[in-house]
């Protein structure tokens, strides 16, 4: 079955386990994915994640992160560009989420990157999810 909006599977799929309380994710893999998780692993967010597999049938597993007793650690996770509605912004744009306690995750030129690395870069492009 294709799929429209792979990253959208993807923010679906960590949500739905975030709160059914499962220790993992078991995602297809593609790079902008595998991008979105080293972001999300980078700003603790997640565990880890691992390649998993071989190339037609190529997994991310992504270990999700819990504090004290299955408090979740992502508290919501949204997809603002979708295939019907992108969303762009330029560096000037690039505003705090949750006064700093979130993260923009932005595509841009030089990669998948965060609003605070898009604002040094001084460089903009598609927003697409907010995690908090």
């Amino acid at each position: 079955m294709s799929m429209t909006d792979p990253i959208a599977d993807l923010l679906t799929r960590i949500r739905n386990a975030n709160k059914a309380g499962q220790d993992q994710a078991v995602i297809p893999f593609s790079r902008p994915k595998e991008g979105i998780l080293q972001i999300l692993k980078d700003e603790g967010f997640i565990k880890s994640f691992e390649t998993v597999g071989e190339i037609p049938r190529k997994n991310l597993v992504v270990k999700l992160k819990y504090k004290g007793k299955m408090e979740r650690v992502i508290e919501s996770l949204v997809k603002i560009s979708k295939p019907g509605r992108r969303v762009y912004v330029g560096h000037k744009d690039i505003r705090h989420i949750r006064r700093g306690l979130g993260v923009m995750i932005l595509s841009t030129p030089k990669g998948i990157v965060t609003d605070t690395a898009a604002k040094k870069m001084k460089v903009g492009g598609e927003w697409l999810c907010s995690v908090w």
